[in-house]
Parts: C-alpha cells; structure tokens; sequence
C-alpha cells in the first residue's frame, strides 16, 4: 500500500528545521555548543558499546543517558533562560511602537560624539527617546552614576547607574572591558540596543541581538537607532 506524504508531515519537518536551525543560531560561540558537542558524543559511544555488546561501558552511559535532561537542563539552564527571552520579546507576541521623533536620534548620536571625542566611556541600554544634555552630565567624568548603564524607555530615563550581566561568551575580542561586555549580555536577554562609549580610545560601539558592531560613527549610529527601533 503507497503511502503519500501529508502536508501536516510537510509542514513538521520544517517546524523542526527551523527549531534546530535557531537553536543552533542561539548558541554559536558559547560553551554551550562545546557541551552539546560532548553530549553528541557520550550518545555515539553509547549507541557503539550497544552494538558492540561492551556491556560495563553500556550500562554506566545508559545510567548517564537515563539522565539526559536533567542534566542538560542543569548544565544549559543559563542559554535555555535566554532563548525563552528571545521567544518572549517576538515582534508576534508584543504590541508594535513606533518612535517619530528625529531629534531623538539626533540627540543620542551627538551625546555620544561629544562623549567619543572627550573619551567619556559611556553605556546605554536604549528603548527611547532622550537629550543630549541629559546625557552628557549623567556620564560626566566624577559623577556617581558615571560607571553604570542608563537604561532609556518610552521617552523617559527609567534608571541609570545600573549593573548590567556581561556575557559568557568566549569568542569575543579579548581587548573589551566590562562595558563592553555588559552591552553584549543586556543584548543576549532582552532586545535593547545598548551603546557603548569606550574611555579608553572614543570609539563608539553598540550591541544588539548579542552582537557588536565596533567603531561606529555620530552619523552611522543615528541610522541604526533610527532604522532598528522603526523595525520593533
């Protein structure tokens, strides 16, 4: 009897191509990827011992095998935290803002040019709209607030002085300091572009997606900000 191929069997492969694919995505350059790796092959030598009837080697990695999500739980809890960030913040589970505003823009790119050429390091976890001045005496060099991160929503600074959780990666350039590293991880958990001014050099970086993109001009952020935020 020929058995034919449904769409619901179609529509299942891809679901799970793409799950596989994105999850793949997710932990590229984490340790999580070298564990996974190891995971892939205690299974193999498992499934080898089987076969070849090496019965002590079988039964210890099928005790281990027995165990495997928990212990993949336990060991991945970290990236799984993240990945349920991810999905949470899905343009199709939220409502979509606009902002109109171009003297926003404006003001973030020049609060950080200004910051850039007095090499005033600087981080900011932006989700709005804010001025140049504001910015400018938060991250002044002797201010209290001057060495955490101002967090910008909906028009209004919510915080600032804030700790933010630095990435675990280890594939990242080895020169970055904690800001930079802080702007990596806020990016990894939540979708805020947060923008780095380095104290060091002046250079202007900003994170997103648990990406950073690195020596960035006024006019070239004011874009990104501009086109990234019309996208959410």
């Amino acid at each position: 009897m020929t058995e034919f191929i449904r769409w619901q069997d179609i529509l299942d492969i891809i679901v799970v191509s793409i799950i596989i694919y994105r999850v793949l995505l997710f932990i590229k350059g984490t340790r999580a990827i070298q564990l996974l790796v190891g995971v892939i092959i205690v299974l193999f030598v498992f499934y080898v011992s089987k076969k070849l009837e090496l019965f002590t080697l079988n039964w210890i990695l099928g005790n281990f095998v027995g165990s495997i999500i928990i212990i993949l739980v336990v060991i991945f809890q970290d990236d799984i935290r993240r990945m349920l960030l991810a999905i949470g913040r899905s343009p199709f589970l939220r409502k979509i803002s606009y902002i109109e505003e171009t003297m926003f823009y404006d003001s973030i790119a020049n609060a950080c040019n200004i910051m850039g050429k007095r090499k005033i390091g600087a981080l900011i976890k932006l989700d709005a709209k804010v001025n140049t001045e504001l910015l400018l005496s938060i991250f002044y060099p002797g201010s209290a607030l001057h060495d955490g991160a101002t967090i910008i929503r909906e028009g209004r600074i919510r915080a600032a002085g804030c700790i933010l959780p630095l990435t675990q990666r280890e594939d990242i350039d080895k020169s970055f300091g904690t800001r930079h590293r802080a702007a990596i991880g806020i990016s990894e958990i939540t979708d805020a572009i947060a923008i780095v001014v380095s104290e060091e050099n002046g250079y202007i970086s900003y994170a997103f997606r648990g990406e950073i993109y690195k020596k960035i001009s006024g006019d070239e952020l004011k874009s990104v900000i501009k086109e990234l935020l019309k996208k959410r």
